[in-house]
């Protein structure tokens, strides 16, 4: 059973619901019906029923079995809205306000679901920008407890690779924060390593990367891996956790041995922190491209409630492999 099966498999376990707002696009469409059929979740698409059967109908997709919530006439609209308020009484919404965004806000309307506890979890990503689906979830969901920031990690899954764990690593973060301070690559760094760990079971280590291997290279971008190495370890002291760390170092045992002998997790890295998402947005798209990689995400750590975001570029078995992540981490709340 590959990596992406086996989440399937915990996903079925403890059946979650998960929220699918694009309804416009047929590749949401396509994956309502997969994720359905493979009993992954329970599916709400939120817009027009008439409209969203027929993009169904017409391309033979099965879709019987998920809940449609169209805003405009859910028995519950006057709830969220009223919810939406709240949430934003300081930053000085009005329910007017509120009602007009609903009616034309499906990212916003799902992710009130979710804050109601109405679902489990949403994924969006096909049609609107990460900013976009990163704002509704900000504004309505907010950040976990004890969270101090949001990020965004690749889960990607590498065909006969015998580096990470099994040719399977998360990326961080490679689709939201832009250029991260110290303190906060050390706050990405301990997300990623409970994410790690809950989506694949296995420990994580962690490389911090950079152009530099343990003071090969004399630079500011440099000293920030190297205090956010610190940090990282202040932080997680259980955790192995090495840096500063090129790629090589990170993860081929004999580079590590040559150039950073005794340093935790070099040559043996899973968990790959790049230094700013220029580098983690290239970094996961090469991977993806040259070596036929799996890319599940961006998916989001942080929030209360998982909320997460796709590729414009997915197709529907992309979107499919992340409800079936946001459903195991679901499971986890």
């Amino acid at each position: 059973m590959n990596f992406i099966d086996s989440l399937k498999q915990r996903a079925k376990a403890c059946r979650k619901t998960i929220v699918l707002p694009e309804t416009e696009d047929v590749r949401t469409i396509e994956a309502a019906h997969k994720a359905l059929a493979e009993g992954l979740a329970d599916i709400v698409l939120i817009g027009d029923e008439a409209d969203i059967k027929e993009l169904a109908k017409a391309n033979s997709f099965d879709i019987s079995g998920a809940s449609i919530v169209n805003p405009a006439t859910d028995a519950k609209f006057d709830e969220y809205a009223n919810l939406l308020v709240e949430l934003r009484k300081k930053k000085g919404m009005t329910k007017e306000e509120a009602v007009a965004l609903l009616k034309d806000a499906p990212l916003y309307y799902g992710c009130l679901m979710v804050k109601a506890g109405d679902a489990d979890g949403m994924v969006a990503g096909a049609v609107n920008s990460t900013a976009n689906v990163l704002r509704s979830a900000l504004q309505v969901i907010k950040t976990a407890p004890g969270t101090k920031m949001v990020s965004a990690f690749f889960l990607m899954i590498v065909p006969d690779c015998t580096y990470g764990e099994n040719g399977t690593f998360i990326f961080a973060d490679s689709g939201l924060v832009q250029n991260p301070t110290a303190e906060e690559l050390a706050e990405i760094a301990s997300s990623s390593i409970d994410s790690f760990e809950l989506l694949v079971g296995a420990e994580a280590k962690v490389g911090m990367l950079s152009h530099s291997t343990k003071g090969s290279a004399k630079h500011p971008d440099a000293d920030k891996v190297i205090q956010a190495t610190a940090l990282a370890r202040e932080k997680r002291p259980d955790k192995k956790i090495g840096g500063e760390l090129q790629l090589d170092a990170a993860i081929v045992p004999g580079v590590a041995a040559s150039k950073a002998p005794g340093e935790p997790a070099a040559g043996e890295a899973n968990v790959l922190l790049f230094p700013d998402l220029d580098a983690g947005n290239i970094g996961y798209k090469l991977v993806q491209r040259l070596a036929k990689a799996e890319a599940y995400g961006p998916i989001t750590q942080g929030l209360a409630r998982p909320v997460n975001d796709l590729s414009r570029g997915c197709v529907a078995d992309d979107i499919v492999g992340v409800i079936a992540i946001t459903a195991v981490q679901a499971q986890s709340e």
